[in-house]
């Protein structure tokens, strides 16, 4: 199989500052070169807890989507991650958004994930890194999605991932890291 373009949504709102740089390193140790959004703060929706860092990654992989989607789950579970309920906090989300420009239908597994459009925090950063991308479903730029969005409206804050690289370099330094 060719390489493919594949979208992933990153999010932590237990210790963010340390779980999305360490995703974004073992996103690179898996797939290579990334390229990635910028990052926001923003509320949980649905439960109460800590803020929500988020942002979009883009990888090339010649994995089949099944096994694409286990070695995220992988790499969650590497974070610490246990459980998968939702709504509720976590160390680590990382979530198969879009696949090149492919409508992929596998029963639990549908692509673009159908979600991708309803949440200001899944598609600004989506928006962001590939503006120009066509909604495989809609026919529709991402970034026409985004100027027209009337999804939730959770305030989106923008962070400075290479302030979370600083503060992923401390925990390094302190010892404190998970592998990829």
């Amino acid at each position: 199989m060719a390489d493919a373009a594949a979208y992933i949504g990153v999010g932590s709102n237990i210790a963010p500052e340390r779980h999305v740089p360490t995703a974004l390193d073992a996103l690179r140790a898996a797939f290579g070169e990334i390229v990635c959004s910028p990052a926001y703060r923003s509320p949980p929706l649905g439960f109460e807890g800590s803020d929500f860092i988020n942002c979009v990654v883009r990888i090339d992989s010649h994995l089949e989507v099944p096994d694409l989607i286990a070695r995220l789950k992988t790499l969650e579970s590497r974070a610490g991650r246990q459980t998968r309920t939702a709504p509720g906090s976590r160390e680590l989300d990382l979530d198969l958004l879009l696949y090149d420009d492919r409508v992929i239908d596998l029963g639990a597994i549908r692509l673009p994930r159908p979600d991708v459009l309803d949440y200001a925090f899944v598609l600004r950063p989506l928006a962001d890194l590939a503006p120009a991308l066509v909604h495989p479903v809609t026919g529709r730029s991402l970034a026409w999605h985004w100027a027209h969005f009337e999804g939730d409206a959770v305030a989106l804050t923008p962070v400075a991932l290479d302030n979370l690289d600083g503060a992923i370099q401390r925990k390094r330094e302190e010892g404190e890291e998970w592998s990829g």
